[in-house]
């Protein structure tokens, strides 16, 4: 391989690893904007999705319980630190350490909120010129307990 082949192999890698980080930040967006439709768009459409052990049966399952369980509820996601490995012409794989704050409105029958860490194991393939998430498993390692909140009176 010559110096020009080399240098556009690592340039494709960089702006691969760009897309992907492009990618994963609208995922978290998506979830805290409520952009539920636009979330499942994010996936392969046989895609495999893992969060706390449960298995999901679709993208689009996913991300309506997601709509389902929070409603209108503020919620904030991070993602940080990505570890982003590029595999093949249209294949890559990505650890990220995150963070998630949820609150819910207090009732007799709210969930609990929660101050959760953790880590996405994710791979990605590129579809038709666009990355997108192939497999994602959260796990989380430490769920800090918020109290849910009252709307002012």
């Amino acid at each position: 391989m010559d110096q020009l082949e080399d240098l556009t192999r690592r340039l494709e890698a960089l702006e691969a690893i760009e897309e992907i980080k492009a990618l994963k930040a609208r995922y978290f967006r998506f979830v805290d904007e409520k952009k539920h439709d636009d979330l499942a768009a994010l996936f392969t459409p046989d895609s495999t999705l893992v969060t706390d052990g449960i298995t999901w049966e679709s993208p689009q399952h996913f991300a309506y319980t997601i709509r389902d369980l929070t409603g209108a509820a503020p919620s904030v996601h991070h993602g940080h630190m990505p570890e982003i490995e590029i595999t093949g012409p249209d294949t890559a794989s990505g650890i990220w350490a995150m963070e998630d704050l949820l609150t819910f409105p207090a009732g007799p029958d709210a969930p609990e909120g929660h101050n959760g860490y953790g880590q996405y194991r994710e791979t990605y393939r590129k579809v038709d010129g666009r990355w997108l998430i192939d497999t994602l498993e959260l796990t989380r390692f430490r769920m800090d307990p918020l109290d849910n909140w009252t709307a002012d009176e």
